[in-house]
């Protein structure tokens, strides 16, 4: 999942990478990733699964997730507000 830096030059772009590491790493079906889709109980994540993923981001997104942060993000669409917000000069970027 390395090519993410260069692809995400919108939400939608951000959802899909999203989508992607959940149907990939964790093996849930695309159809239950949804925006309103809640990590924890409809997708049955737990601190450990948060931690990887936020790892994950951290590296493939040359980002910072605060733990704090971290606890906030909820819902896949927490994770795509976070991540815009956090890329948003690198998004404003022409490539």
């Amino acid at each position: 999942m390395n090519t993410a830096k260069k692809e995400l030059t919108s939400r939608d772009d951000i959802f899909i990478f999203t989508k992607k590491y959940f149907t990939d790493e964790l093996e849930i079906p695309e159809v239950r990733i949804k925006p309103e889709t809640n990590l924890y109980r409809d997708l049955e994540l737990d601190s450990i699964d948060a931690f990887n993923m936020a790892g994950m981001l951290e590296k493939e997104l040359d980002i910072d997730i605060d733990d704090e942060d971290l606890k906030k993000i909820i819902t896949i669409q927490d994770i795509v507000d976070y991540i815009a917000y956090k890329t948003s000069s690198k998004l404003a970027m022409p490539s």
